[in-house]
């Protein structure tokens, strides 16, 4: 079984805090007074009882520990020999730490994570690389755990499913992401905390925008109840105005999948319910034109259909909105395979016969009729996205005009 750091002897611990600062093997000799030949012959067996690959994932479980700090040890300035170096510090089973790491750092910075779109990372307004799109994953998978410790083994599950790394890359990915995050200044756990049972972002490190989507729909909700239909409306429109196109796009693994159908349906509900406010609000054209685009994005929603039908009917477009169904159960047969749901089929008949253009919401569906509904949505958003990615990977033919031949 490796042995962990903890039960490492102080030279042993001296060691690998030289290695995890990026120290050479002559470095680390004139550093522990031994030869260099001895640095070699115990590094290998260091790294054999630890079950450590190579010398990178020395110097990455080094910091995994907490045995060396971003910006602190032998390279962090001249005055460390001036306090014995480092090999002090490690030798009595601290963190290295020279005179630059005498004092500690200042409170994070905060940083602004979105995830309502292609994922971007900002400090103090400077946007930040977090690298490719697996350490990218892992970084959306902490930003979207709610500040839950999430273990290695979820994260490898989430980010590479069923084909994990043969390595646990997770402390590396972790290592590097708390470098780009923190611009390897200061405690590297201020930003990224780890425990016996996994990692977490640390509470107000950071702003995610999921966060901040929720919280803007908990207030409408709040406003709605209370009355107030304006203010809820510009809440709703404020959670809205967080999304900048799909979810996580084209980020891996079937966590980053999960999250990106559950929060395009997040995003469609709180669409529907301010469609809904402003048709009671006696604001049908507005209605229309954020429903119309909405249906434009997920034909197969059935109660976007239904709203929409409902508020062109109350602008007297009784013949669009008759083409509205027409559309939905197209394209429902075509995609899924079914035929128009319960409530769509209500809708449409309070169309024809002049009864749709009432302030009230859409037709309640049947008892036991919810969850289908979910289900054809789910289904209806993942085949949308398999035809845009199809789309995109095998656009359609172009063809172009021949001229006749000659003669």
């Amino acid at each position: 079984m490796p042995m962990t750091s903890t039960f490492l002897g102080d030279r042993e611990r001296a060691l690998l805090a030289a290695v995890g600062c990026g120290l050479r093997d002559d470095e680390i000799a004139a550093l522990l007074a031994v030869p260099e030949a001895v640095v070699a012959e115990r590094l290998a067996g260091l790294l054999s009882r630890l079950g450590l690959r190579d010398r990178p994932a020395a110097i990455v479980h080094a910091f995994d520990r907490g045995l060396v700090l971003p910006g602190r040890g032998p390279r962090s300035g001249p005055a460390e020999a001036a306090v014995g170096g480092p090999a002090a510090g490690a030798a009595a089973g601290g963190p290295v730490a020279g005179a630059a790491g005498a004092a500690t750092g200042g409170p994070a910075a905060r940083i602004r994570v979105s995830v309502l779109g292609p994922l971007e990372v900002r400090r103090d307004g400077r946007p930040l690389g977090p690298g490719h799109l697996r350490r990218q994953a892992v970084l959306a998978a902490l930003a979207l755990g709610g500040g839950r410790t999430l273990s290695r083994t979820e994260l490898l599950e989430g980010v590479w499913g069923t084909e994990p790394p043969a390595a646990n890359v997770v402390p590396v990915y972790v290592y590097r992401l708390r470098r780009v995050l923190g611009g390897g200044d200061g405690d590297p756990e201020a930003l990224i905390a780890r425990d016996r049972h996994g990692y977490r972002l640390v509470a107000g490190a950071f702003d995610v925008d999921a966060v901040r989507m929720e919280e803007l729909a908990g207030r409408a909700g709040a406003a709605e109840r209370a009355g107030g239909a304006a203010e809820a409306v510009r809440l709703y429109g404020r959670a809205l105005g967080l999304f900048r196109g799909e979810p996580l796009a084209g980020l891996p693994g079937p966590l980053a999948e999960r999250e990106r159908l559950r929060l395009t349906e997040r995003r469609i509900v709180l669409a529907r319910r301010r469609a809904e406010l402003l048709g009671r609000l006696g604001r049908s054209a507005e209605a229309v034109a954020e429903l119309s685009a909405l249906f434009a994005a997920h034909p197969l929603n059935e109660q976007v259909a239904a709203l929409l039908m409902r508020a062109l009917c109350r602008e007297g477009r009784r013949g669009d909105a008759a083409a509205v169904f027409d559309r939905a159960s197209r394209r429902l047969a075509e995609d899924l395979g079914v035929a128009p749901g319960g409530m769509l089929r209500r809708t449409r008949r309070l169309v024809l016969c002049g009864d749709g253009t009432g302030p009230g919401p859409v037709p309640v569906p049947a008892p036991g009729a919810g969850q289908e509904a979910k289900e054809r949505s789910s289904r209806g958003i993942r085949s949308l996205r398999s035809a845009s990615q199809h789309q995109a990977l095998c656009p359609p033919l172009q063809l172009v005009p021949q001229a006749d031949p000659s003669p």
